[in-house]
């Protein structure tokens, strides 16, 4: 079982000796973690390791057969609106009209259909998420005339048009070319400075160069709020032992190894 950091400030999100899965297939055993004010924590794993379930039991669409999640102290159903959610499959069809107003827009709907029209209130809301992204210049623009980073900048606005406390994002530069990748990972930091983060991701490298703590989630969750990507970690990501680690990626913290290791 991995041990909780102690905190003396309440955790955003919380979970405690939490497993889950789909009827009789569990995927998360015993996972522990704590998602804190100002955090920005990035997590890795291989394909069927648990990251989408992970997501589905923060959000409250897959409950735990045992265990507690908890998000800003109350119940995922209700705590979730605390968190803007970027998923990573964008279901769109690029023959359709729609606008970046109008994608951004979305995430301003109450339930009900008697709640469609915007008021004030939420058209500023709207506006000042494109302002954050960079976006608003091209309010008014199709999507289908956007590029791959700037239909994700669209997708993060309509996350950041309520003022969530906290950004969950799974594979959010997954398909979008390097210079837009960068351009993302920097707009996530910024956006760091009063939003908590929780990003999902199997890019290594970007996880380790911009992130503030590295965890891996591979069935069992190794995460302790620590910027370290150990032996475990990468050999948990890969299914494999890995013997050579470039100490050169930039920000990388590699745990401590023997001297005569092969690790270079």
């Amino acid at each position: 079982m991995t041990a909780l950091i102690d905190h003396d400030e309440l955790a955003l999100i919380e979970l405690e000796n939490v497993w889950a899965g789909y009827e009789a297939d569990t995927v998360l055993e015993d996972v522990n973690f704590r998602l804190f004010e100002n955090d920005y924590v990035g997590l890795i794993g291989p394909n069927g390791g648990g990251k989408t379930t992970l997501i589905k039991v923060i959000l409250g669409l897959v409950k735990p057969t045992r265990g507690r999640v908890t998000v800003m102290g109350r119940t995922p159903e209700i705590g979730r609106h605390a968190i803007g959610y970027v998923p990573q499959i964008q279901l769109e069809d690029r023959t359709f009209p729609i606008s970046v107003w109008d994608v951004v827009s979305m995430g301003r709907l109450k339930p009900g259909f008697l709640n469609l029209r915007m008021d004030a209130a939420d058209k500023q809301a709207i506006e000042i998420a494109l302002k954050q992204t960079g976006m608003l210049e091209f309010a008014r623009r199709s999507m289908n005339e956007l590029s791959g980073g700037q239909r994700q900048r669209v997708y993060i606005s309509r996350a950041l048009v309520t003022a969530p406390k906290i950004l969950l994002l799974d594979e959010p530069t997954a398909s979008v070319d390097p210079q837009a990748t960068t351009q993302i990972y920097d707009l996530l930091s910024q956006l760091n400075q009063h939003i908590s983060i929780l990003l999902i991701s199997h890019d290594m490298t970007a996880i380790s160069t911009y992130v503030k703590t590295i965890g891996c989630i591979n069935r069992r969750l190794m995460y302790h709020h620590e910027k370290i990507l150990s032996e475990e970690m990468i050999s948990a990501r890969y299914e494999c032992p890995v013997e050579l680690i470039a100490h050169g990626v930039p920000h990388i913290h590699l745990s401590d190894h023997d001297e005569d290791s092969h690790a270079h």
